[in-house]
């Protein structure tokens, strides 16, 4: 039978480093690194370790000896329960510098590419209340502190409206304020729970799987509208409508004011139909002038000030004349599409979801765009040497795949018809090292711009240009 491994404790280890996923690294006495979850470099700390691996520890900082002068205040009263915003007590040009260094130790370790020199990292100007979209889950049993546990009064209100405790699927964190979305994000999430809580409208159970209220998004655009979705579990009409009218009348700003029943076991909207009870069933974003419809279920980048930073950074590495067919690659809504359109002389997008489709070729029907087109299905299969007779071989391809980056049959694609440019943007700078190591035969990289859409967080995304080699004549 094999021995658990037991837990051990190192002494006034130096946190030198900031690493994936928001962990920071030490050196264990042997040299194994020792990946921490509390603390910031430049801290000096006594460590507990959690996990044991051959190559590496996890561990908790249990003492601190000295404090980084990297450290800052967290803003928020969650921080270090919540997990959301896990960078919050490190300076923000100090998480600036470490994703930076995580994109270039990415395309240089993974995909072993030489790089030009990287432009720094387009910084944000604000670094709370970013988020346009913020989804907060209720529970009857919250998450109760450690001084409400040990505590002798009894607890009454268990009831939440909050985010889920990292690694707990069954317990939410109450939160009083978050401060990753503007208001009234936080007075209408407020106000939901204390009229619920008043008039006994259930929250729900996710264990036993019983009670009314599920979970409450809310998305804002930056010309000030805002939808709200409330999703239930269980359909009880009087308390519903109850609910959704109080909603209705305390705050008439809401644009869209939305519901779904949900009775599956997991809470996935995207396959339940959305009622509309009162304004729109949608909202607008607006940028450069083009109005983008936005749905319950739409996609659009969650920072809507950096997603314009990013766009313009791609349009300016595209290099658009006028003269170019285009394709892009993993468009959603066709929202980076639409922002080139005006540059080229067509433009395609290709995307798997249906639904992301429609609501594509709805924006650019409203924004007056005639020379793109849409179309849907799995990029892997659609984006074949058919597709490509039928409509042209682009001059500059753009892609923008999800966290796991292209599938190598579209990277082979890319290869076989070998555009003169492909702008690569990535919410994964990982599994784009991966991608553009397959590239780098027939392309070489020339510009690289890191731009943050998540403060107070190690996410980072990274745009790159690809530029075919040149053909040298050996003979």
């Amino acid at each position: 039978m094999r021995k658990k491994n037991k837990r051990q404790v190192f002494e006034n280890v130096e946190v030198v480093d900031a690493g994936a996923k928001g962990k920071t690294i030490g050196k264990a006495p042997d040299g194994r690194v020792i990946f921490l979850t509390n603390t910031v470099p430049g801290d000096v700390v006594d460590v507990q370790t959690t996990k044991k691996r051959k190559a590496y520890f996890e561990g908790v900082a249990i003492n601190f000896h000295s404090l980084s002068n990297k450290r800052t205040d967290p803003e928020c009263e969650h921080f270090g329960v919540c997990g959301g915003c896990k960078w919050q007590d490190m300076g923000y040009e100090h998480q600036l510098f470490y994703k930076q260094k995580e994109v270039e130790n990415n395309l240089k370790r993974i995909g072993h590419l030489e790089l030009p020199e990287i432009t720094p990292i387009k910084g944000a100007n604000e670094q709370y209340f970013y988020r346009n979209k913020m989804e907060f889950s209720f529970s009857d049993s919250r998450w109760l502190t450690l001084d409400e546990i040990q505590s002798d009064t009894r607890i009454t209100d268990k009831n939440a409206l909050g985010f889920h405790i990292p690694g707990m699927w069954d317990k939410i964190l109450d939160v009083n304020k978050c401060h990753l979305q503007a208001d009234p994000s936080n007075a209408i999430r407020l106000e939901t729970k204390a009229f619920a809580t008043k008039n006994e409208i259930t929250f729900f159970n996710p264990r036993n799987q019983h009670g009314m209220l599920r979970t409450l998004m809310i998305r804002t655009s930056s010309i000030g509208e805002i939808m709200v979705l409330v999703q239930f579990y269980e359909n009880e009409e009087t308390k519903r409508l109850l609910l959704l009218e109080h909603l209705k009348t305390t705050f008439p700003e809401i644009t869209s004011l939305l519901y779904v029943i949900n009775p599956k076991q997991n809470d996935t909207i995207y396959d339940q139909e959305i009622i509309c009870y009162n304004g729109r069933d949608h909202i607008f974003e607006e940028m450069e002038g083009l109005k983008f419809k936005i749905n319950a279920k739409s996609f659009y980048q969650t920072n809507s000030d950096q997603a314009y930073e990013l766009y313009k950074i791609t349009r300016d590495f595209a290099g658009l004349t006028g003269n170019e067919l285009v394709y892009d690659l993993y468009t959603g809504t066709g929202t980076i599409a639409q922002f080139v359109a005006k540059n080229a002389k067509k433009v395609i997008g290709i995307e798997s979801v249906p639904e992301a489709i429609l609501d594509a070729k709805s924006n650019a029907e409203n924004n007056k765009i005639t020379n793109v087109d849409f179309f849907v299905g799995d990029m892997k299969n659609v984006f074949n040497a058919q597709f490509i007779s039928e409509h042209g071989i682009p001059d500059i391809i753009i892609t923008d795949p999800p966290r796991d980056g292209m599938h190598k049959d579209v990277v082979q694609q890319i290869l076989n018809i070998a555009p003169q440019k492909v702008v690569y943007v990535s919410c994964n700078s990982a599994t784009q090292a991966r991608d553009l190591e397959l590239m780098k035969v027939l392309y070489d990289v020339t510009k690289v711009q890191p731009v943050d859409m998540f403060p107070q967080t190690h996410h980072v995304e990274n745009v790159v240009l690809l530029e075919k080699k040149s053909i040298i004549n050996t003979n």
